[in-house]
């Protein structure tokens, strides 16, 4: 087997994320893969790729994947991951990017396993996410080597030591997609209102989000930076930002809903 291959993997659920990184891991050389997966339309895309079971019952005898990676959805993991104990016994690392289970939870439910925590976020499905992980204690250095290859797959990898910060990562780069994809809704409800034809409205706001996040990618400069760039004195521009930036609007607004989303996030984990 080549080096450059990823070792066998484990994949439990096969949703929008888990689908992700398998495409991910696939086009970067994958030696096996068994997917856990009861519901056939989900692994459709990896047909004849990968082998697909309906269960733990049903997973291959002999199969010793190096990762057992978990996506499937949070409120599962108590009756899903304690059938996959045998597997930390044969030395697997366990990758979770289950929203709000924590390193000790899932230690305890997989007594005693090497486990690493991430949370990735919906660009992976475009190769362009951005993942932060936290490695348990358990977790060898070779291990976290291997979580970073796993999830590098599918975009940029951040790691965190303190497992805490795990909750605002959730909250900003998480929940972040929807905020963007609120904020494109929103300029095309107001062109709209504004008279411009909706087909228009469309375009121009995703045309108009999708340029600005690639600008700020590229650029060095700072996020305030490029807005005052774009804001000429007493234009068009600081009009509208007058308002947004009211202290009733966004600058209150945002950490509000930041603070709500992390909050909860801890309120998950139970």
């Amino acid at each position: 087997m080549s080096s450059d291959l990823l070792p066998p993997v484990l994949l439990v659920g096969c949703g929008k994320m888990g689908g992700a990184l398998l495409h991910g891991w696939l086009e970067r050389g994958l030696s096996r893969a068994v997917v856990v997966e009861p519901h056939k339309l989900s692994t459709e895309a990896f047909a004849h790729r990968v082998e697909v079971v309906p269960d733990a019952e049903a997973i291959p005898s002999g199969f010793v994947p190096e990762a057992v990676v978990f996506a499937t959805k949070p409120q599962q993991a108590e009756a899903v991951l304690p059938s996959y104990r045998p597997f930390a016994r044969g030395g697997a690392l366990f990758l979770s990017i289950m929203a709000g289970k924590t390193i000790s939870g899932l230690d305890a439910m997989l007594d005693g396993a090497a486990v690493v925590r991430a949370m990735p976020n919906t660009p992976a499905s475009i190769g362009q996410g951005f993942t932060v992980a936290c490695a348990g204690r358990r977790a060898s250095a070779e291990q976290k080597v291997l979580a970073d290859r796993l999830l590098a797959a599918t975009g940029e990898v951040a790691w965190v030591e303190a497992e805490s910060l795990i909750d605002p990562v959730t909250a900003i780069s998480g929940g972040g997609p929807a905020y963007v994809f609120l904020l494109a809704e929103l300029l095309e409800r107001a062109g709209i209102a504004q008279g411009v034809p909706p087909d228009l409205a469309r375009r121009m706001a995703r045309a108009t989000v999708a340029g600005s996040g690639a600008l700020l990618a590229r650029s060095a400069e700072d996020a305030a930076v490029l807005r005052q760039n774009v804001t000429s004195p007493k234009g068009t521009t600081e009009r509208a930002l007058a308002v947004l930036m009211d202290e009733h609007a966004w600058p209150t607004l945002v950490p509000q809903a930041i603070d709500a989303a992390t909050r909860r996030s801890r309120e998950l984990a139970g």
